[in-house]
């Protein structure tokens, strides 16, 4: 449940909450501008502004803020991260506070059923009490957080989902997917074996018994990542093959070792794949400094992996060669994962 569905739900129970939100950021901050956290009124509460002394002061004063303003309000405070938080990023944040009533419900209700759609946008206009009682918006800002005047707060809310195509359900396959769990990724997770999936898989995932694994690659959307790491190393050079030549597919990965690469490069060259074609194979797929060769350990390494490709591709509009090669580093170490599938 994420933040605005779990307001809404505390403001059915005759619970009220106190929203957190860095308005803005002034130098070195824990966490940007349009980050938000919510205090609960006796339940707790949930997401994060940044932890240590700014967090707890925040929270301090939204739970004063809640007592003393039993209709709403909203306070804009500033803080200074410096000696008088006993921190030394030397920055400092204005916090806006909106303690919301019960009867705020009418306008936080549309946006928690939005929340569960994906990502979206809102306009807010100041009331007299200082709150911006907001609504879905059309068009979703360039920017997290910004304010039109003094009147009108326009917010970002949910993180774009990168989608990925994960072939195999194997170990390593079952322990990747727990890793991505609480992150921005839209699994679809696909194998041919009626057996091969867990009875539960995390909110982001979704599974796929496959007939014809490689008909999956017609779902992909531009940006997304492709990793093969199935129980056939026959159906992994296929997938593989087929993810270079697909435009949409901005990342290829699959796990092996030094000697799958070579001979996986080989048959690519023989299918008239250019070089640099082929460069983009990253093969193993995890970091080589990880010498553990445990699932989870090896699923670790591949969420930075794919951290860093989604994080390039925010600054770059599109997965350059330049990350790929950075990912696939140390590739010819010669550390053998597919034996672990």
């Amino acid at each position: 449940m994420s933040l605005w569905q779990r307001l809404d739900a505390a403001l059915a129970e005759k619970r009220r909450g106190c929203l957190i939100t860095l308005a803005s950021v002034e130098g070195s901050s824990p966490r940007e501008t349009g980050t938000r956290m919510l205090l609960i009124d006796g339940g707790g509460y949930s997401g994060t502004i940044g932890g240590g002394a700014l967090e707890w002061q925040a929270l301090a004063f939204a739970q004063s803020l809640l007592a003393e303003a039993p209709d709403g309000k909203g306070v804009f405070r500033s803080f200074s991260l410096g000696p008088d938080l006993g921190q030394c990023c030397g920055g400092r944040v204005q916090v806006l506070f909106e303690a919301l009533s019960v009867a705020d419900r009418t306008w936080v209700t549309p946006l928690a059923i939005a929340e569960t759609l994906g990502p979206f946008a809102t306009r807010g206009h100041r009331d007299a009490r200082s709150i911006f009682p907001r609504e879905v918006a059309e068009a979703r800002p360039s920017l997290a957080l910004t304010f039109a005047g003094d009147t009108t707060l326009i917010e970002r809310h949910g993180e774009p989902r990168t989608p990925l195509l994960l072939f195999g359900a194997g170990h390593v396959g079952r322990a990747l997917v727990l890793a991505l769990a609480p992150l921005p990724f839209a699994v679809r997770w696909i194998d041919t074996r009626p057996d091969a999936f867990p009875g539960v898989q995390p909110a982001n995932v979704m599974p796929i018994l496959a007939r014809d694994p490689l008909a999956e690659l017609a779902t992909a959307l531009p940006g997304t990542l492709l990793l093969a790491m199935t129980h056939s190393h026959a159906l992994d050079f296929d997938l593989i093959a087929a993810g270079l030549a697909n435009p949409a597919v901005t990342l290829v990965g699959v796990i092996g070792s030094a000697t799958k690469r070579a001979r996986f490069a080989s048959r690519l060259s023989a299918l008239g794949l250019s070089p640099n074609t082929i460069d983009r194979m990253i093969c193993p797929i995890g970091l080589p400094a990880l010498r553990d060769k445990a699932p989870a350990v090896i699923a670790a390494g591949i969420v930075v992996q794919l951290l860093e490709a989604r994080d390039e591709a925010a600054r770059q509009g599109a997965m350059p060669a330049s990350a790929a090669a950075r990912m696939k580093s140390g590739q010819s170490t010669g550390q053998n994962r597919s034996a672990l599938v």
